[in-house]
Order: C-alpha cells, then sequence, then structure tokens
C-alpha cells in the first residue's frame, strides 16, 4: 500500500535528520566531501543498474535508498559550506522539468515521444548555462559504449540519422569489409581504429531497432557467466580437477548441456 504525502515528506525529513546527526558524530561522515563521495557514488549507480536489471524489488529499493543517500549528502555538505540546500537542488529539478514540458506546461502540443525528446534537446541549448553545441551534453566519462549510443541519439535529434533501419545495415557491412583489410594488412592501429567504427555502426543498429546495446550486452554476459558456471560444475562432477583436462569439444558438450537447460 502507497503512503501518503505527509507520509513521503516525514520519511524524507527522517533522512535530513539522520544524515545531520552522521555529519556531526560520526568521523567517517563528518570527513567526506565532495571529492571523496564521487567515486562512491559511481559505484552506487552501477549497483542500482544491477538491480534493475535482476529485477529484484527489495534490492532495487535498497539501492534507491543509497542513491538518495548521496544525493542528500551533495547537498548537506554544499548547505553547510553555504552554496545551496537540498530546496535548492530540487526547486532547480523542478523549474528544469518544467521548462521543457511546454506541451504539458504551456502552449505547445507533442503528439509523439520523438517530438518531445527533439524539442527538450533544443530547449536545453536555449537554457542560460545549456550545452553549447549537440554533443557537448554527453559526459566524458561515461563508458564507452554507452557514451557511443548517447553521442548518436542526439545527433538524431537534430535529424543527423538514417531515415529507414534498414540503411544502417550498409555502414556496418562497410565498416565490417575495412576491418577485415586492417587485419589482413597486420596493422595493429588500424585495427583498433577500424574495430571501433565497426563496433561505433552496430551500436547504431542497435538504437535503430530500440535495442539498448548496454541491456543486450549485460544480458549476453549474464548469460556467458550461467552457461561457463555450469561447464565448471559439471566438470569438477566428472571428477575433473580443471576446465584444462577437458577438450574444446568436452567444453562444447558441457555449453550445449546448459543451453538445453535454459541457462
Amino acid at each position: 500500500m502507497a503512503h501518503t504525502r505527509e507520509e513521503k515528506l516525514a520519511a524524507l525529513s527522517r533522512v535530513l535528520d539522520v544524515l545531520e546527526r552522521l555529519r556531526v558524530d560520526c568521523p567517517w561522515d563528518r570527513e567526506q566531501t565532495i571529492e571523496s563521495l564521487r567515486t562512491n557514488t559511481i559505484e552506487e549507480v552501477y549497483e542500482l543498474s544491477d538491480a534493475i536489471l535482476k529485477g529484484q524489488h527489495e534490492e532495487l529499493k535498497k539501492e534507491l535508498g543509497d542513491v538518495l543517500l548521496h544525493i542528500v549528502f551533495y547537498s548537506q555538505i554544499a548547505q553547510e559550506q553555504g552554496d545551496f540546500d537540498l530546496a535548492d537542488v530540487c526547486h532547480a529539478l523542478c523549474d528544469k522539468l518544467i521548462y521543457r514540458h511546454p506541451h504539458v506546461y504551456g502552449e505547445a502540443t507533442a503528439e509523439s515521444t520523438d517530438i518531445v525528446l527533439e524539442r527538450w534537446e533544443e530547449l536545453k541549448r536555449k537554457e542560460k548555462d545549456g550545452n553549447k553545441t549537440v554533443l557537448s551534453g554527453v559526459p566524458s566519462s561515461l563508458p564507452a559504449l554507452i557514451k557511443a549510443y548517447r553521442i548518436q541519439d542526439k545527433a538524431r535529434g537534430v535529424g543527423f540519422d538514417w531515415e529507414q533501419p534498414e540503411e544502417v545495415w550498409t555502414k556496418v557491412r562497410e565498416e565490417l569489409d575495412e576491418l577485415q583489410e586492417a587485419i589482413t594488412s597486420g596493422s595493429v592501429e588500424d585495427t583498433e581504429a577500424e574495430f571501433g567504427d565497426f563496433l561505433f555502426s552496430i551500436i547504431n543498429v542497435a538504437r535503430k531497432y530500440k535495442v539498448n546495446p548496454d541491456d543486450a550486452l549485460e544480458r549476453t554476459n549474464e548469460k556467458f557467466i550461467r552457461r561457463f558456471g555450469y561447464v565448471e560444475a559439471r566438470s569438477a562432477e566428472l571428477g575433473h580437477q580443471s576446465l584444462r583436462e577437458l577438450t574444446l569439444g568436452q567444453m562444447d558438450e558441457l555449453w550445449d548441456e546448459a543451453k538445453r537447460k535454459g541457462l
């Protein structure tokens, strides 16, 4: 059963009370700075991502709490430094959301998600402190795969994209041919460059067919881990001390067993 608005506000107030006390009474919490928390925040967001992919609601609730803690923590430190507080963070967020949703809070209309996203990017660039160029809003520290997806999606927002999903396959075949040529030439530098171009084109395929490539790859990673773990376990059951004692053919047979079991 959902809590009332008053109960939610009381719960957030409790978080503020707890953190304020920790900043005074706990040596570790007292020593933290905005800079020292950064790497922990990144870790917490990845743990949240894991919980989302696993579909575990209790774990999701826990990880959301950890991320909320960091938001409140940064705001508390900023308040102590006289810069801003949690209320300023919330008001800035609301002002931004209202400004970027003129089809909800203004006279504009939007009949599709694509129109909403295109207008969102246009409004971001018009803001006082908005992005000066189309791609400047992509964080440089993003993991390369996610960064490529965001770059392509932002370019799409201003019309730099294939009109039909099928058209991207021509680019994939072109990049694959260039990669194979680079491999044949023996140039490590050219091979790396062409491999990057090939991966970029594959990510474009995923985007055009509305597949998140990071999610897709992570699902494949988890599937490989499950099946490889099965191969290791079955190998031990068969009396082998190490997988190295098995031939590749034997490992393939155990791998197929794992597939048949739905792993």
